[in-house]
């Protein structure tokens, strides 16, 4: 994963790490926390200086170094830590991962500062679980800066943050310039490039290929996204008929999550064909109402949801035989040492894993499914040795191992480099030129898929708008 790399970090630096896919950022980001070693060779070596004293070793320093990324924030929905938001930032000063006693008065008030400093103090006795994906990760920044670290690492944590609180992060990753505290802020947009930044390091197939000071403008530069890449009608959109079957309906539909209210009245029909965008900020039930429809969630007893051919009788896991789904909360169910091959095959059961010995009708068809989205050659490897990217394209391939009819999409291209976003765009405006139908939560305008059919918007849990674009 990662080659002869030297680097050194120092007090009052503020670097923005960069690379594609697989390049190997994660892991050098776990090198640095101490959760990974390097492989003995008799050349390594792994120093840290802190107040004035030298460690080789992590262990005199991991409680020093915080880190903030998607495998810690999936670790909450693996466990089930569903505790409020408060305690969850009060886990940082007592630098556990559960709570393990009552916080002093003196605590408290750190943890409403932090809360507040980040704008997110109105969730503070909200429970973890039911928090928006972005939500989570401003809590979970709460709690690394609640550690008063000497060094943090931040690994994609721009994803899934809604404009108003990418605005507040960015905000707050620049007023850092005055700290001595360093930061290395992983990404791969452009538009998460704070003004802050002091140095740049970019890795390409695990080695390093730039190192040294750099512009913000000069790393915006290098992440620059051609939006064509999304955009782009190349393919000439199959005719829709008329009167075109309901894959699914949504009635006046209510749905609670641990008891918190999360969706109000949702009106919402998706017919074969159609490409719907769900959009709307952080916490407003974007991935409630994907996941309500896959079926993760009811419908409470007021409302309604009619899915196509599931009628009393029928289970509900011939819909989902039939849907693709991808999400971030899927990358944390299937196990890291799981070979590729079963978590590809485990979607034609739409499992997670599968109960029997692989056959080999599931490996044609995982094998299938892996060339459609250019995996192939990751068939023999495990999830443990896919960057957080990679694994996410593992999980469209897993989708799509039974030719599904409709795919719900919750932030599909977080975690992806430009060329793989640009590249599964590609491929998602293919199946839907020929004939496709998806819903599709994003923040970003410039993921819409070129055949977007309608438009969603939803604000704390309630439809305020929706449009069609009148494609044919």
């Amino acid at each position: 994963m990662l080659r002869d790399v030297s680097w050194r970090i120092q007090a009052g630096q503020r670097w923005l790490l960069v690379g594609g896919n697989g390049a190997g950022k994660t892991q050098l980001l776990k090198l640095l926390a101490g959760s990974v070693w390097p492989k003995p060779t008799g050349r390594e070596l792994r120093r840290y200086r802190f107040q004035g004293e030298t460690f080789d070793m992590p262990a005199g320093v991991a409680d020093e170094i915080a880190y903030v990324g998607a495998e810690r924030q999936d670790r909450y929905e693996h466990y089930d830590w569903n505790f409020r938001a408060r305690e969850v930032v009060g886990t940082g000063i007592q630098r556990t991962d559960i709570p393990m006693r009552e916080l002093t008065a003196a605590e408290q008030r750190q943890v409403a500062a932090l809360l507040k400093r980040l704008g997110i103090d109105a969730l503070a006795e909200r429970r973890f679980l039911t928090l928006s994906y972005g939500e989570r990760r401003l809590v979970l920044i709460a709690r690394a800066l609640a550690s008063r670290p000497q060094l943090l690492l931040l690994d994609e944590v721009a994803n899934g943050l809604d404009a108003r609180n990418h605005a507040r992060f960015l905000h707050w990753l620049n007023g850092t310039a005055r700290s001595r505290m360093p930061w290395v802020f992983a990404t791969h947009r452009s538009s998460d490039v704070p003004e802050s930044m002091t140095h740049l390091l970019e890795l390409e197939q695990g080695e390093v290929k730039r190192s040294g000071a750099r512009s913000a403008g000069s790393a915006r530069d290098l992440l620059r996204q051609d939006p064509d890449a999304f955009l782009s009608r190349k393919t000439a959109t199959r005719a829709r008929p008329r009167r075109r079957p309901v894959l699914v309906a949504l009635r006046n539909a209510d749905v609670y999550v641990d008891e918190a209210h999360i969706l109000h009245g949702i009106d919402l029909e998706v017919r074969k064909g159609d490409c719907w965008v769900v959009h709307g900020a952080n916490g407003s039930g974007k991935s409630t109402l994907l996941r309500t429809i896959y079926g993760d969630h009811a419908v409470a007893s007021n409302g309604s949801i009619v899915r196509a051919g599931i009628v009393p009788g029928v289970a509900l896991e011939k819909f989902k035989l039939r849907t693709a789904y991808v999400a971030p909360h899927l990358q944390t169910w299937h196990q890291p040492k799981m070979p590729v091959m079963e978590v590809v095959a485990s979607g034609r059961y739409a499992s997670i894993g599968l109960n029997d010995i692989i056959t080999a009708s599931d490996r044609k068809h995982a094998e299938r499914a892996l060339r459609r989205f250019g995996m192939f050659a990751m068939r023999a490897r495990t999830l443990a040795e896919m960057s957080y990217g990679q694994a996410r394209r593992i999980l469209f391939a897993r989708a799509w191992t039974r030719e599904p009819a409709l795919a719900l999409l919750d932030e599909p291209f977080a975690g992806l480099d430009r060329a793989t976003r640009a590249d599964l765009a590609r491929r998602l405006n293919a199946w839907l030129a020929d004939g496709g139908s998806c819903v599709i939560a994003t923040h970003h305008r410039e993921e819409w898929p070129a055949h977007t059919t309608h438009v969603l918007e939803l604000k704390t849990g309630r439809v305020i708008a929706t449009r069609a674009l009148g494609y044919a």
